[in-house]
């Protein structure tokens, strides 16, 4: 049987008052709905707070959680990037945090021009039940800052040479939130198609090489809490985007939640913008980013063991 693995990526977004129609409280049972739903085997987090992971833990017993704050591990009350996994399918190997900045290492550390720290997530899984043993990934969650692009660039560049530091044949999945789109200088960096301090990153793009795209039409992810309802502006600025610009495959989104990827032996089969609400009610003010990919037919599920009726014992 082949073997698949599925991502998702999954801005929880905090900052609203109590009284908002967008609290956490109001939201907090779709977003264990939207998950539960899709059942990723990897769930990445950004911007949440200590309350909404002890709500996704209390409500996905299955999984297992990774992740300290962006002001280090002495301080939990602040935003993480945190990356669920599922316990049953995955075993966590080994983790850690780096910061994005000048001083990688140094907790809360800030550089380039950033308005609060910043923080990539990482963690090396291994597939549990499958032949042969010992099939590993990487995944790198991160959250980059919304208002200094150099900032972002330096971010990629930071992320870009942890992950060219790994073994070539170890896969890797790279996602979070990128707050710029695919065709800014961090976007052409990562993606190899321009370059930052005489290199070039190598990761590519799960959304354009899937087999299978859904809810293509949506081409932002960030909405603010209004869905496909954006307004005459947000209108007006993509049919002039249709009129002005090249509509190829590699810039017909303005998505700014990514997932990305490295490695041979991960092939996308579907990306998905996830869009569910109830009543015009979302989980988050970006929709969440769902990726599944096929691994080699090496890789194969362990047949499960023969039950009584399939082997009767002989009397």
């Amino acid at each position: 049987m082949s073997v698949s693995l599925t991502v998702m990526t999954f801005n929880l977004h905090e900052d609203q008052a109590e009284d908002s129609p967008n609290s956490w409280e109001k939201r907090k049972d779709l977003c264990i709905s939207v998950i539960t739903n899709y059942s990723p085997m990897i769930l990445c987090t950004q911007q949440g707070v200590k309350t909404q992971l002890d709500y996704l833990q209390q409500c996905l017993p299955g999984y297992g959680q990774f992740g300290i704050s962006r002001k280090g591990s002495q301080d939990a009350s602040d935003e993480h990037c945190t990356i669920f996994y599922d316990k049953e399918k995955v075993e966590l190997l080994e983790g850690g945090t780096f910061w994005l900045s000048e001083s990688p290492s140094v907790p809360g550390s800030l550089s380039w021009g950033a308005a609060a720290p910043c923080i990539a997530t990482w963690a090396i899984f291994q597939l549990k039940g499958i032949e042969p043993p010992g099939f590993s990934f990487q995944i790198v969650n991160t959250n980059m800052d919304e208002f200094s692009p150099r900032a972002r660039r330096r971010s990629a560049l930071l992320t870009w040479q942890h992950i060219a530091s790994l073994p070539p044949s170890l896969p890797v999945v790279y996602c979070g939130g990128f707050n710029t789109q695919k065709e800014s200088t961090t976007g052409r960096f990562l993606l190899g198609r321009s370059r930052e301090h005489g290199v070039v990153g190598d990761m590519r793009d799960t959304w354009p090489n899937a087999r299978v795209r859904k809810n293509h039409s949506l081409i932002h992810t960030y909405h603010g809490f209004k869905g496909d309802k954006q307004g005459a502006l947000e209108f007006f600025k993509l049919i002039l985007r249709a009129l002005c610009l090249c509509w190829d495959r590699q810039t017909q989104d303005l998505h700014v939640d990514w997932i990305l990827f490295r490695g041979r032996s991960l092939i996308p089969v579907l990306c998905e913008v996830v869009n569910d609400n109830i009543d015009g009610n979302y989980p988050s003010s970006h929709y969440p980013i769902f990726a599944e990919f096929m691994l080699p037919r090496s890789v194969r599920l362990l047949e499960p063991p023969p039950t009584q009726e399939e082997n009767p014992v002989a009397v």
